[in-house]
């Protein structure tokens, strides 16, 4: 770094110095100097709005050309950063409240509620490389910041113009979120409303005008992101292209992912998640387990928390996985998903040891295709009429369904047509898809077990059929409920 004499800049004599010294742009920054396997890096902390404004990505083939160093930007995975970035900023600007020693604000709390809260929030260390720059920072002007009652170096003060740019290694799509965020903030401190569907982080209120308390909610927010919230950076000197594509790569693909189970135990920011430990794991008492039983000999009645997840996400949301789900998307529905989980915990053999030997409900897929028909009697848009009798009925009649292993129901494909007369099945083709198309193989029995297949997609919507009409429920397909009477008493 080019020193400095006093504490003074080093004197300058001709135009040459004075164009390399620095320009009218440059700004102090304090750093702290690292060498991360011996290449010289700085380590720094800014604003949020300041470093989103000092940095770009390179990942624009029409701008960047041959110094692309980044993959192709994810708009989804931004957008659901920018969700968990807002919620910080409300976090934030409520704690920043509270050290001014300010009255709580009752807008800041209800944002909170609706965005959803959660213990702890954090944005992770950025990689950024400045480009214009010696590999050491030789010509980055910059003075030492010495403690004056020990006389040692505490830390280095380092002036970035705006030649200096804060190229994004690792961080793009965080950055991509501060940009929708900020973005966000704009608008409705410009228009007084809220922006539409899609753009709305807030989730609610599209389109609608703001109060004047919730405008100075979101404009404390605002002012968070420019002062009160800083990002941790590390900063790269002098990197080619080729070499930041080699960091990118190192940094991305050299970590271990984290056990899905470990995470979603860990995750106590999801309503979805907290309605499972709150209610099913420390209310109801559902054993859960943090690895899949392969042996079912080994099985002492729990459930993986991954599988438990699905099957919620399915009951709450009519979705795969639980990723995005809101206060809103939760409220109003624990009350039934509770009765739904006390129901499951009644039926004969679940939770206990050796429970998939003893029932197939506690298979997972067989689960999801009860909590899928929960979710179309009771909370999908196109619910019927008597949905709330439909749930009434069908959690009543939980416990009267046959979910042994030897039910013929479940082997509807693998029986021949006087097969399934013989069983009572005959009246089932009009509730199922036709067997001409799709996936129809959806486990088989052996050795006295049914075992269901992998495709769970594929599986728990025909399971979801079967159990219909065996209740006699209507028909997905516009089938008319037939009775079972010629069916087994014990089916």
């Amino acid at each position: 770094m080019i020193p400095s004499q006093n504490g003074l800049p080093s004197p300058l004599a001709t135009l040459d110095e004075i164009l390399d010294g620095g320009d009218t742009s440059e700004k102090p920054m304090k750093v702290f100097i690292g060498h991360n396997l011996g290449n010289r890096t700085f380590l720094m902390q800014m604003p949020m709005h300041e470093f989103f404004a000092m940095s770009e990505v390179a990942n624009d083939p029409g701008r960047d050309g041959d110094a692309i160093a980044q993959r192709k930007l994810d708009p989804t995975h931004a957008n659901k950063l920018a969700h968990y970035i807002l919620k910080g900023l409300v976090s934030a600007a409520i704690e920043r409240r509270d050290i001014l020693k300010k009255s709580p604000s009752i807008r800041l709390n209800e944002i909170m509620h609706a965005l959803g809260r959660q213990p702890y929030m954090a944005i992770q260390p950025i990689v950024v490389n400045v480009r214009e720059c010696d590999p050491r920072g030789n010509d980055i002007r910059g003075d030492r910041m010495v403690d004056r009652r020990t006389d040692e170096t505490a830390s280095f003060k380092v002036f970035l113009s705006q030649r200096h740019v804060l190229w994004v290694v690792d961080g793009q799509h965080r950055r991509k979120a501060m940009q929708i965020v900020f973005e966000f903030l704009d608008t409705i401190r410009a228009s007084k409303t809220y922006p539409k569907k899609g753009a709305n982080l807030f989730g609610s209120k599209d389109g609608e005008a703001l109060s004047t308390e919730e405008l100075t909610a979101w404009e404390e927010c605002f002012e968070v992101a420019r002062t009160y919230c800083t990002l941790l950076i590390e900063v790269h000197l002098g990197l080619k292209p080729d070499e930041e594509r080699q960091l990118f790569h190192d940094l991305n693909r050299l970590g271990k992912k984290v056990d899905t189970n470990l995470a979603l135990q860990f995750d106590n920011s999801n309503p979805v998640n907290l309605f499972i430990k709150d209610e099913l794991v420390d209310k109801l008492g559902l054993r859960v387990t943090e690895q899949d039983v392969k042996n079912w000999n080994d099985d002492e009645g729990g459930i993986t928390r991954k599988d438990l997840v699905a099957v919620n996400a399915l009951l709450f949301l009519n979705k795969t996985n639980i990723n995005g789900a809101s206060p809103a998307m939760v409220h109003g529905k624990t009350g039934v998903a509770y009765r739904f989980w006390t129901a499951v915990d009644a039926i004969p053999g679940f939770g206990e040891d050796k429970a998939r030997e003893k029932t197939v409900a506690a298979q997972p897929v067989v689960l999801k295709a009860l909590a899928k028909l929960v979710y179309d009697f009771a909370f999908s848009n196109r619910r019927p009429a008597n949905g709330d009798e439909l749930v009434d009925d069908l959690l009543g009649k939980l416990t009267d369904i046959d979910f042994s292993h030897d039910n013929p129901l479940w082997r509807y494909y693998e029986l021949t047509d006087a097969e399934r007369h013989a069983h009572g099945l005959t009246g089932l083709s009009a509730y199922l898809p036709s067997e001409e198309s799709g996936n129809r193989d959806i486990g088989s029995h052996q050795g006295g077990l049914m075992r269901f297949g992998a495709k769970h997609n594929d599986i728990y919507p025909i399971l979801a059929d079967m159990i219909r009409w065996r209740l006699s429920f209507p028909s997905r397909r516009g089938a008319e409920p037939l009775p079972n009477a010629d069916a087994p008493a014990a089916a």
